[in-house]
């Protein structure tokens, strides 16, 4: 069984290696071994109840297969971005152009820097290993993300947002940054990634321009991949559209790629969830398959499951409780489809 569940100090080394196998442009994990491990580290304290200030609370989950324990994938949800350390992206804004005496009457889109999303919620750093696509482990871990936020949302923003990953070719550069960033930066994609990843994000405010960009002064082939999502992030994008996440014409400051968000209300799983207790008998005739989380914040854990809903409360198979860590009598929360 594949369980999602709080990440720990111990998992330094499956992680590193998930990050290494995520490529380039997935700047959550483009850090040193070192960095990784320290937010490995960080990660245990946030879900101990360690950390005081919210912006430093960065909750990575793991995906792990009971039987073996290998770790094969991750996704994670950063409590406040934008406050201790500014969130950096650009917005789209369409202007209107027009003179009488000219006779001309038009819109022209130009790109701002901004700092919009101070004290929302970021969920990302989604990513699983090849042998399981399709299989149904991105969605668990993707959904497992709003389960733990429900389960104690006093930790989180009102908005949660997501930023996906731009176009780049397979060398890891990006068209998007060699037109419009690399200019004000004099460094090259993998430096900057690498640097807005371990840094304050200073350099980017020192560095980037406060004037608006024209979109109709980029090169074609530039001006179609902006809000435009990584061919490997297509599968997430449609996720989070699912979940009720909007693209209001927000991008990376580096490729381009596509920010969406939602209220945290708002989000399908979450506001559809419900909790209950965990009955000391196997499924029925009703049972029905969706996400099952043990609904504890500190030692989180969540599996997709089959199991059957009940006026007296969830059955569950042994295996499944096992997992959970959840006796007779405990509470639950779940998901499923209607």
């Amino acid at each position: 069984m594949l369980v999602m569940r709080a990440a720990k100090a111990s998992d330094a080394d499956a992680f590193i290696k998930l990050a290494r196998a995520a490529g380039p442009g997935f700047t959550s994990l483009a850090l040193s071994d070192e960095a990784l491990a320290a937010k490995l580290e960080k990660t245990e304290k946030a879900f101990a109840g360690k950390l005081a200030d919210r912006g430093d609370c960065n909750y990575q989950l793991m995906l792990e297969d009971t039987a073996t324990g290998r770790i094969l994938g991750t996704s994670a949800v950063k409590a406040e971005v934008g406050v201790k350390k500014p969130y950096f992206d650009f917005k789209i804004f369409t202007f209107a152009q027009a003179s009488k005496e000219a006779d001309r009457r038009f819109d022209m889109d130009a790109m701002m820097l901004v700092n919009d999303f101070a004290g929302a919620t970021e969920v990302g750093s989604l990513f699983v290993s090849d042998e399981l696509r399709g299989q149904g482990a991105g969605k668990l871990a993707s959904k497992s993300r709003y389960l733990l936020i429900a389960s104690d949302k006093s930790r989180f923003g009102r908005t949660v947002l997501s930023e996906l990953r731009g176009v780049v070719d397979e060398k890891g550069d990006s068209i998007f940054f060699e037109h419009v960033t690399r200019p004000f930066f004099q460094m090259s994609f993998e430096e900057a990634d690498q640097l807005s990843a371990s840094t304050d994000n200073q350099f980017i405010l020192d560095l980037m321009p406060q004037h608006i960009i024209y979109l109709d002064l980029l090169e074609k082939e530039v001006q179609e991949v902006i809000g435009k999502t990584h061919p490997h992030g297509a599968n997430a994008l449609k996720l989070l559209q699912a979940e009720g996440f909007r693209y209001d014409r927000y991008i990376d400051i580096f490729d381009g790629g596509p920010l969406v968000s939602c209220g945290v209300d708002e989000i399908a799983t979450l506001r559809d969830s419900r909790t209950a207790t965990l009955v000391d008998a196997a499924p029925g005739d009703g049972v029905v398959t969706g996400l099952v989380a043990n609904d504890r914040f500190g030692d989180f854990r969540c599996v997709q499951t089959e199991f059957e809903p009940g006026a007296d409360g969830v059955h569950l198979s042994a295996e499944a409780a096992r997992v959970l860590d959840l006796t007779a009598g405990d509470h639950l929360r779940y998901w499923t489809r209607d």
